[in-house]
């Protein structure tokens, strides 16, 4: 019998497309944003999108024969809800809400699904805030999956992980929570397996030395700063602990950590956010935006896959995307734990043929850092350092570690 899989929250197409090389047949996407949905039609046109493409709604009509299969023969059901809820920048920016936000009932809406289809696992892709912090969506999964249990003699349980998309062959930092659960009993490794953990991917195998011709513009009064700043680094090169010869423009830790932050070649990229205002990272070390198509690259994607005819557009898509070669690897583990469950973890491979290849030419040396431009000399003075932990971002921008789409 095919792998078969039915994806929820689909976007672009990201986590299909690693399901896909996994060796799992796609057999329907939920999808409800139209833009999404033209992008990944425009990629893989013979994907059956279904109706109505809001988990939400889908969850509470949708049944194995919507997709010619009976109850229980559907391989697996992947999906990740909307990530907004239980991000780290929504902490900040607000009491932090999960599940009792209006985003976070999708995950109520999927856990119908799984109780509708009985699939053989369930895979979760999301924030690492998703199963942590207040709020988070861990209890109400875990009740699900008891009430799934009780009424049909099932065995799921929640399994998870926090693991960095960089060690599957991606070229980028980018910590996502993982979700398992398997509806017949089989013990699950205490620690997935990694393909790329000693070899990550970088910027520069990625995007070499390509300048695409769907370059954002830059905009507000900090881009002329790019310049002064190294490529690896941050506002904070221009703080007192920068190193940046004693210029001090910032407070120290006083602005969001992706702030001016720009790529470093011989490194993965860090998280690219879905929604960036004009100041926020990662910028290109070449000191400039990234076009859409690259950071589709910087996601793992092939280099063919499109998007819309919109940027900005084509940003939030390229940001909220699953990068595809983590997806893979994810299902090469489901496929083995449901086809050889005695399977030692250790034996089991999850090498993603999507993952981003490695240039054979090396990167060209870091270029020369610029003096700051004349009309911030003037600027230049003692600056106070963020409080510390725990202070909160009141008062200040934010605190190191905090991606957020908002710019100061």
């Amino acid at each position: 019998m095919p792998l078969t899989t039915l994806s929820c929250f689909s976007g672009i197409g990201g986590l299909d497309l690693g399901l896909e090389a996994a060796g799992f047949e796609h057999v329907g996407a939920l999808e409800i944003n139209a833009d999404a949905v033209s992008a990944m039609l425009k990629n893989r046109p013979d994907w059956k999108q279904l109706e109505p493409g809001d988990v939400v709604a889908a969850g509470n009509v949708l049944n194995p024969a919507s997709v010619g299969l009976e109850l229980g023969e559907l391989t697996l059901i992947a999906g990740g809800p909307p990530c907004q809820p239980f991000s780290k920048a929504a902490q900040w920016s607000a009491p932090k809400r999960g599940v009792t936000d209006a985003r976070g009932q999708t995950v109520t809406g999927m856990m119908n699904l799984v109780e509708r289809f009985l699939p053989r696992a369930v895979l979760m892709e999301n924030v690492s805030g998703f199963l942590a912090g207040r709020n988070n969506a861990a209890p109400i999964i875990q009740e699900r999956f008891a009430e799934i249990n009780k009424r049909h003699g099932t065995s799921y349980a929640l399994h998870s992980w926090t693991v960095d998309a960089a060690d599957y062959g991606v070229p980028q930092h980018r910590q996502r929570a993982i979700v398992i659960a398997l509806r017949d009993p089989v013990t699950l490794p205490m620690e997935l397996p990694k393909s790329h953990a000693s070899d990550h991917r970088t910027a520069w195998d990625a995007l070499g030395d390509s300048r695409p011709d769907d370059l954002p513009l830059l905009s507000g009064k900090y881009a002329e700063l790019l310049p002064s700043i190294p490529e690896g680094n941050n506002y904070q090169y221009l703080t007192a602990r920068g190193g940046g010869a004693n210029v001090e423009l910032f407070g120290y830790r006083t602005r969001y950590w992706s702030f001016l932050l720009k790529l470093a070649k011989d490194r993965p990229a860090w998280t690219l956010p879905a929604s960036p205002g004009p100041s926020t990272g990662p910028f290109h070390w070449d000191n400039r935006h990234l076009a859409p198509s690259e950071r589709l690259l910087l996601q793992g994607f092939p280099p063919h896959w499109r998007l819309t005819e919109n940027s900005r557009t084509n940003v939030r898509l390229a940001g909220n995307a699953t990068p595809p070669p983590l997806a893979e690897a994810m299902g090469k583990l489901i496929h083995s734990l449901l086809e050889s469950p005695q399977t030692a973890s250790s034996e089991i491979k999850v090498t993603p043929s999507l993952a981003t290849k490695k240039r054979s030419s090396a990167p060209p040396p870091a270029a020369a850092v610029a003096p700051l431009p004349p009309g911030w000399v003037n600027q230049v003075r003692s600056r106070e350092a963020h409080p510390g932990a725990g202070a909160g971002p009141r008062g200040h921008a934010s605190i190191e570690g905090v991606t957020a789409s908002a710019s100061t």
